[in-house]
């Protein structure tokens, strides 16, 4: 073995490097001394030193099996760098000729390899095996092992077969590498690879420099516009869950002055990789991608990451958030989170295999709870991935910068570990909170957990509240999530000591971001948009007037969003009045004037500066499918039919619709409600709207009644009332 001296040399020679990081010299060694090893570091720690060392030192040639081609590509040319032969190091994957592969299997043969990179499908074909059988390997190294895992955000079934095909070709140690595992996924990774034995090398999940915050999202394209204004010529990435989202968000920065690209799979390869590689030159400062995006991007000086859609994991969150100041500088981490979000992943779930709807379902629950809590972002996140954090005050989150009040619960922890206990520590975390707060489920009733003594005694609070003291009863180690069966909640012996000796706990209530998005949506100016409440009155005011004299509803003239958003922007003139919310060149022409000569005296006379650059200028393409459907109802085509050929549901079908009508296009839709309702009924929610105070289908359905009509029902007919009365 090499002495503590010439490993430093080794490194000194091959990398240039004369210290060590972290673990990683004790990493090695392991490596050096035959030992199966697991590594766990986050990226930039260095991971990937932890195989090419002892490869250069180690006799053979080391196989390394790498997700990505890209990834593997470069990882050649950085090692052909340190070395004087090009030989030194060559993969084996699909986008290789046959000329290419016979010259690379000859050096591998002449021993003139020392790693050789492949990717587990190649790993797989038999005249690989073949070839590899023949050839003194020094070691196994599994790149990106968090794939192996079905818990992993980046599950890959040929991943799942890479120990038997190691027994066939012949056992060697093996080392596992991943940037992100979770207990659970470390257990699966170690398990599969039949490497339960093996030495684990973990280094921190703490990112100090990672600002995180959560917001509602409440106008997520303005605040993102807002936010890149403030941080200018800074590199930034935004994540969306959609390609569609993607083209359109991209479009939409660059329509407002923002230098932005598109980045997904369904681009062809050529503008893919040019608009990477106008990031990486600064050539563009934002990139909007799916997840596809930044895999092996080791761009250092990304400045902020901002989630347009929640990730489905906490590991994704993670992996993608740690794109952001790798150089140790400022990253800030934002994401937008809104509940409907949530129900929407959800919803893909359906059709997929049951055990992958449940593992894809839990997986969700730790972002929902990561979202929605009040305690340190921190906390939560190093405690997903088996991490203490000792402070209680990071000072870098949004949560820690705005303290929520804590509330004495010392009894409800109490009540919370008996039913968990009281059902013999077999059950999920929701499933107790339906104890907890008496909800007769269907599972609830099958298993008689009605009958329980815990039935019911939660029912001061609701589930939300639930959710939190099992999440902060977690981080306190009061309770665990088994590792076989995860989710299942257990009760640890800490858990059993406060049974028996209770104390005080503060607990932090959990955010409600539902209700912002609801008071937002309802009319006062968005909070977290921050409109000017005097002007909104005033606003209000005026809209009373008008509709008095034209004798309608004041709903009809603007709605309340509309009125929010002008409160918030100050157009001045017919022309920007048009890119306020739910304003269209009809509804401005028709009744914009007296608004606008209202905010144009009250900005002179309050002096206001007006964000100009914040009235958000929308894409034109945006309205083809708006066009679209105005076509297909003047050409009387049923809005089933008009649904299905635009690829939507019959519910997005009418929003599209409201849209239409609210900016203050006539569109007459009697051909199809005329099927749907019979005379006497439209005219009864006809006349409901004529007198009524709001134009919430709640309301309407209390009013009318929910057995008489549903909600589609009334959409329709404020549709019709809306384009009938006000356009």
């Amino acid at each position: 073995m090499t002495s503590d001296v010439s490993l430093v040399e080794y490194l000194q020679k091959y990398f240039g490097f004369d210290r060590f990081k972290g673990q990683q010299e004790d990493a090695i060694r392991s490596v050096l001394e035959g030992n199966n090893t697991f590594v766990l570091m986050p990226t930039g720690g260095g991971k990937s030193l932890i195989y090419q060392l002892p490869a250069l030192i180690m006799e053979g040639t080391a196989i390394v099996i790498s997700p990505l081609i890209a990834l593997m590509k470069n990882q050649v040319d950085s090692m052909r760098g340190l070395d004087t032969e090009d030989t030194v190091a060559h993969f084996l994957n699909s986008s290789l000729s046959k000329s290419a592969i016979q010259e690379v299997k000859d050096d591998v043969l002449a021993g003139k390899t020392k790693l050789l990179y492949v990717a587990p499908e190649s790993l797989t074909k038999e005249e690989n095996v073949e070839f590899l059988k023949k050839i003194k390997i020094s070691f196994y190294a599994i790149d990106e092992a968090h794939c192996i895992s079905e818990w992993g955000h980046d599950f890959r079934p040929e991943y799942r077969r890479i120990r038997p095909i190691i027994q066939e070709i012949g056992d060697s140690p093996v080392i596992a590498l991943t940037a992100t595992a979770t207990a659970k996924v470390q257990h699966d990774i170690q398990k599969n690879l039949g490497i339960l034995d093996a030495r684990v090398f973990r280094a921190s999940f703490n990112r100090a420099n990672l600002y995180y915050e959560v917001r509602p999202k409440i106008k997520p394209e303005a605040q993102i516009i807002k936010f890149i204004s403030q941080n200018q010529g800074k590199s930034g990435i935004i994540y969306c869950l959609s390609r569609k989202k993607v083209e359109e968000l991209a479009e939409m920065l660059q329509v407002n002055g923002i230098k932005a690209l598109p980045y997904h799979a369904g681009m062809d390869p050529a503008t893919r990789s040019g608009n990477q590689d106008k990031f990486l030159m600064e050539e563009v400062d934002v990139m909007v991608a799916t997840i596809a995006f930044g895999m092996g991007i080791d761009k250092p000086d990304v400045r902020f990451v901002i989630h347009y859609d929640i990730p489905k994991s906490l590991e994704g969150y993670y992996q993608e958030t740690g794109r952001a100041g790798r150089d140790g500088g400022e990253g800030k981490c934002i994401t937008f989170y809104s509940l409907k979000d949530i129900q929407k992943l959800e919803k893909f779930m359906h059709g997929k295999p049951v055990a992958e709807q449940e593992i894809g379902r839990q997986l969700l629950l730790d972002t929902v709870s990561y979202a929605e809590t009040a305690i340190c972002r921190r906390i939560i996140l190093l405690h997903y991935f088996g991490e203490k954090y000792t402070s209680d005050n990071c000072g870098n989150c949004d949560n820690c910068l705005n303290p929520k009040e804590q509330v004495e619960a010392q009894d409800e922890i109490v009540r919370a570990l008996e039913a968990i206990l009281e059902v013999k520590e077999k059950y999920k975390a929701e499933h107790i909170s339906d104890i907890l707060v008496g909800k007769n489920t269907a599972a609830v009733k099958s298993f008689k957990h009605n009958e329980l003594e815990s039935f019911g005694i939660g029912d001061d609070h609701d589930e939300h509240f639930w959710n939190a003291v099992f999440r902060q009863s977690m981080v306190a180690g009061l309770i665990s999530k088994d590792i076989e069966n995860y989710g299942i909640l257990k009760v640890t012996p800490e858990g059993h000591e406060f049974l028996k000796n209770p104390h005080s706990f503060l607990l932090v209530r959990n955010h409600r971001y539902e209700d912002e998005e609801e008071e937002a949506a309802g009319g006062a100016p968005a909070g977290a948009s921050g409109g000017d409440t005097a002007l909104f009155n005033m606003l209000k005011e005026l809209r009373k007037k008008i509709a008095k004299r034209h004798n309608l509803p004041p709903f009809v003239i603007f709605q309340d969003p509309s009125l929010a958003d002008m409160s918030i922007q100050y157009p001045i003139d017919l022309e920007e009045l048009q890119k306020i919310q739910g304003v269209g060149q009809g509804k401005a022409q028709r009744y914009g004037k007296e608004f606008v000569q209202l905010i144009k005296k009250y900005v002179e006379e309050n002096e206001i500066e007006r964000p100009q650059d914040l009235i958000v200028r929308t894409i034109a393409n945006k309205s083809k499918m708006k066009v679209s459907i105005i076509q297909s109802i003047d050409r009387k085509i049923d809005f089933e039919d008009i649904a299905e050929s635009k690829g939507i549901e019959f519910d997005e079908l009418l929003t599209e619709v409201e849209a239409i009508v609210n900016s203050g296009t006539r569109l007459n839709i009697d051909y199809y409600i005329n099927e749907v309702l019979d005379e006497e009924r439209q005219e009864e929610v006809f006349d409901y709207f004529r007198e009524a105070q709001d134009d919430t289908i709640e309301s309407a359905l209390e009013v009318l009644g929910e057995d008489e009509y549903s909600a589609e029902d009334i959409r329709l007919m404020r549709i019709k009332f809306l384009s009938d009365m006000g356009n």
